[in-house]
């Protein structure tokens, strides 16, 4: 009698990769609704959690920043100038840091079946989404206490946000499968996103940089993202730095397809290695 022997191995053509992306999104649903209901399961105060982050974060920058170091803030009230960052930064940062250990918790799974191993790191977008929007109706909330009140620009926040969701998911991408060989990895996470709270305009305006450095500065992209933020909420009260601008942007979406990339190729070898 003949015998077969039949292996699943991912395609390697992108335009298969995407339709198989589509046919495993009920998946996608399933793990995004389990690290929602993860994050937010057998705590005591539940979704606070994402508005306490950024409030106590203000508060301390104000202090730091506005009330003992007097940085320039403009017409702006401080706490509004540092908690309008601190939204595109928690969400970066959640992202970044949930992608980057997302296979690394879900070993048996990935080990047992197959399906589109970038699912995993994606969903991590899901709970910081969330957050996200719970915190950005306190902002409005603080900007009408203050008697800020946004102009026709918020209608471009979802770019803003799109921009948000390439750079951290495009560095998540890389920093998990790195995490799957190497998992000193994780030990660094927590690293990179402390040195990039002071490193990124959360604390204080970008306009303090010397003109000279503006360029070399917005290599960040996320310079660009807060910068972006600030202007298209806040209005004429700030300014945007186009060039860094438009750096940030062409980063963004070059970290976001080279994560992918890098992801696709080692993939292959998690279920080995995990």
């Amino acid at each position: 009698m003949t015998q077969f022997e039949l292996i699943i191995e991912p395609d390697k053509s992108i335009k298969n990769f995407w339709r198989e992306l589509w046919q495993y999104r009920d998946l996608f649903y399933f793990l995004a609704w389990r690290d929602v209901l993860v994050r937010y399961k057998q705590t005591v105060i539940g979704v606070a959690w994402s508005v306490l982050r950024p409030l106590l974060t203000m508060v301390v920058f104000t202090i730091i920043f506005g009330k003992i170091a007097k940085l320039p803030s403009g017409d702006i009230p401080y706490p509004i100038l540092v908690f309008s960052a601190m939204l595109p930064w928690q969400f970066f940062s959640n992202t970044f840091s949930e992608a980057s250990n997302s296979l690394i918790a879900n070993t048996q799974l990935i080990s047992k079946v197959y399906f589109p191993r970038i699912i995993i790191p994606t969903t991590a977008m899901v709970v910081s989404l969330i957050d996200f929007a719970i915190s950005f109706i306190i902002l409005l909330a603080l900007m009408l206490w203050y008697g800020l009140i946004p102009d026709i620009k918020l209608c471009l926040l979802p770019l803003l946000m799109l921009m948000a969701i390439l750079t951290s998911l495009g560095a998540g991408y890389i920093m998990s499968a790195l995490n799957v060989k190497y998992r000193d990895f994780r030990h660094i996470v927590p690293y990179i996103v402390q040195f990039g709270l002071y490193i990124s305009p959360v604390g204080f305006s970008s306009g303090i940089v010397p003109e000279k450095w503006r360029l070399l500065y917005s290599v960040n992209p996320m310079v660009g993202v807060i910068d972006g933020f600030r202007w298209i909420l806040l209005g004429n009260d700030t300014t945007i730095y186009w060039p860094g601008f438009t750096i940030s942007i062409a980063l963004s979406i070059l970290i976001f397809f080279t994560g992918g990339k890098y992801f696709r190729i080692t993939e292959r070898s998690f279920a080995d290695i995990i």
